[in-house]
């Protein structure tokens, strides 16, 4: 068993692969128009066959408050992995985007929690 496909649920599909490509680094793989929203898929430059992360519409009336939580309690809600958090950091902040949580050493791993600026709390971790 393997991870092929996970999501992200995001507010706005075009705001959110502006991010996920612009900023983060992301490289888009799947666009398929479903209607008033896109199967919409971006993967990892370094592994452009690997798993696909979906930009999932927040539509669905459970999710919104369901993301609301998380953030309030400083919970992110999915984790990508760094070759170094201090540099990404620092390459994402001169970016503009905004940490609720700097770079913190736990345990043998640093971790740093961003706003993905789609109603999400996403934390790196190398």
């Amino acid at each position: 068993m393997k991870v092929t496909l996970t999501s992200v649920l995001v507010d706005d599909q075009d705001k959110a692969l502006a991010f996920y490509t612009d900023v983060l680094g992301f490289v888009k793989k799947t666009e398929v128009p479903l209607g008033e929203a896109r199967w919409l898929t971006v993967v990892s430059p370094q592994q452009p066959d690997g798993p696909e992360l979906v930009l999932e519409p927040d539509g669905h009336p459970a999710v919104r408050p369901f993301k609301e939580a998380l953030v309030a309690d400083g919970i992110p809600f999915t984790s990508f992995a760094v070759d170094d958090v201090h540099a990404e950091y620092e390459r994402l902040r001169g970016l503009g985007v905004r940490f609720t949580q700097e770079p913190l050493e736990m345990g043998g791993i640093t971790t740093a929690v961003f706003d993905d600026t789609c109603g999400n709390l996403i934390q790196i971790a190398g």
